[in-house]
């Protein structure tokens, strides 16, 4: 292993080589896929209960499915990477958004669609194994771009595909959003064999079949019971006993965590302080981040007799939303620019700030299309910059053969912070609403009032960064005396 260590830092150190760029924009697009697959079954959500002949409470196992298979696959396939490969689970990853895709398209009822959006979330843990993978094989001042590039793609899946689907739905059968997405796997994956190489930075050891199972258990319950809370009712046995039984199984993950040889998730290096408040960071930036994507197209769709709803259609909202993504790639160097004059603490603080006053201003600025174009590219940039600095942090913490786990598990963070967002704005928008005519809708101020949770959440990301150890930079060697070079020479 030092061996191995040593050969990277020596190759590191070398100037950029060509294929560099190559790497980037190959690991960068197959992060935008998986991003899409994520986002190109959102305009299908009216329509599951016809197209796939159930009910509409069943039909939402098409996203609690993929949800569930993401939060388990991301730390498993983060670590698997770490000891196996990365450029390996890569490319496993994207087969099986391959197959998934292939499985949803072949689909007209539920239990297969189902069985193809598990599929598809399995290849959830791309984008961290791929900063992992740049962290093995580009140069040091390299590193910091690529980085804040490489998590601005998410974003840019998002943003692309929303309006992509909605334009492939109106015009084609919703069988193609899929067969789409399961084209654009296979070429993300042939790029990846083409072009992307394997580093030689691996753990080895043995895998913790025991902590997965743990810690796939307690995501299980944890997530399943937050997303089917408002259905099932969040008193209800069945979502507190979830929920008990969530906590109950992650104390004893813990505990076999801190004391197995070779854990899942060491502990010990997420309890360093760079780690865990940068992850608590990220929990805080997931519970923002999905009130813009929930308050925005309901406020673009609803009707104009509202008094505040726009009436626009699903492609409108795609076209509005997009900026938002476009934006955060446009920002990413500009993250890593400020982390590297400033740090990345400061980056992850500014990007905080920056979300807390898009918000802010949609508290105001709601009325007009040209408001959530506005509002939407702002909360862009402050993701932009927040996105490339969380990979920076966790990497400046924790040892290079455990890049891709560390990663893995920030990715985890902000999902569970996701979740835990469109849980409390659910119930927030079911709680204050309207009526036009016999249809209930979210009032105005409910709308408000999870902007204002947006904010606040923003801030909190804030506090928790501001806990971040401040790293210090490195002292330049002093000048050696020409006296000295000299007498060494002679």
């Amino acid at each position: 292993m030092p061996d191995t260590l040593s050969r990277s830092t020596d190759r590191r150190a070398m100037p950029a080589p060509p294929r560099t760029n190559i790497i980037v924009t190959v690991l960068a697009f197959a992060g935008i896929v998986v991003a899409l697959m994520q986002t190109l079954v959102i305009p299908l959500i009216p329509e599951l209960p016809n197209l796939l002949d159930t009910t509409a409470s069943n039909a939402t196992w098409v996203i609690t499915a993929t949800l569930l298979a993401a939060a388990v696959a991301t730390p498993v396939v983060g670590r698997l990477g770490d000891m196996y490969g990365k450029r390996r689970m890569l490319l496993i990853s994207l087969l099986l958004l391959v197959a998934g895709s292939t499985i949803a398209a072949l689909s007209s009822t539920l239990a297969p669609m189902v069985v193809g959006r598990i599929v598809q979330g399995l290849s959830a843990g791309v984008i961290p194994l791929g900063i992992s993978i740049m962290r093995d094989e580009l140069p040091t001042d390299r590193l910091g771009a690529a980085t804040a590039t490489m998590s601005a793609s998410l974003g840019v899946g998002g943003a692309l595909g929303l309006p992509t689907a909605a334009f492939i739905a109106d015009h084609a059968d919703w069988h193609v959003l899929f067969w789409t997405g399961a084209m654009l796997g296979v070429l993300a994956a042939v790029l990846v064999v083409r072009l992307v190489p394997e580093s030689a930075v691996r753990s080895g050891g043995r895998f913790d079949t025991a902590g997965a199972a743990g810690l796939s258990a307690a995501l299980v319950c944890l997530l399943l019971g937050i997303s089917k809370g408002g259905t099932w009712g969040w008193t209800s046995g069945r979502t507190l006993g979830l929920l008990a039984a969530a906590i109950v199984v992650l104390l004893v993950w813990g505990w076999w965590e801190l004391r197995t040889a070779e854990p899942l998730v060491d502990l010990r290096t997420s309890a360093r302080a760079q780690v865990l408040f940068t992850n608590l960071a990220s929990v805080a930036f997931g519970l923002s981040l999905f009130s813009m994507s929930l308050v925005l197209p309901q406020l673009l769709q609803l009707p104009a007799a509202t008094g505040y709803g726009l009436g626009q259609s699903l492609l409108a909202v795609g076209l509005v939303m997009a900026p938002n993504g476009l934006v955060m790639m446009t920002v990413a160097p500009l993250s890593a620019r400020i982390s590297k004059a400033k740090g990345p603490k400061t980056t992850l603080m500014l990007g905080a700030l920056v979300v807390a006053v898009g918000y802010g201003l949609n508290l105001v600025l709601m009325s007009q299309i040209w408001h959530l174009v506005l509002v939407s590219s702002i909360v862009g940039a402050g993701i932009g910059l927040a996105y490339g600095a969380m990979p920076t942090l966790v990497m400046g913490a924790v040892p290079v053969s455990e890049t891709a786990a560390a990663l893995s598990l920030n990715t985890l963070m902000r999902g569970i912070g996701v979740s835990v967002s469109s849980a409390v704005a659910g119930v927030v928008l079911a709680q204050m609403t309207t009526t036009i005519g016999s249809v209930a809708v979210p009032a105005e101020n409910g709308f408000r009032v999870v902007m204002a949770i947006g904010a606040g959440t923003a801030l909190l990301a804030f506090v928790c960064a501001s806990f971040i150890p401040r790293q210090r930079p490195p002292v330049p060697a002093a000048p050696v005396p020409a006296a000295v070079l000299v007498a060494a020479e002679a």
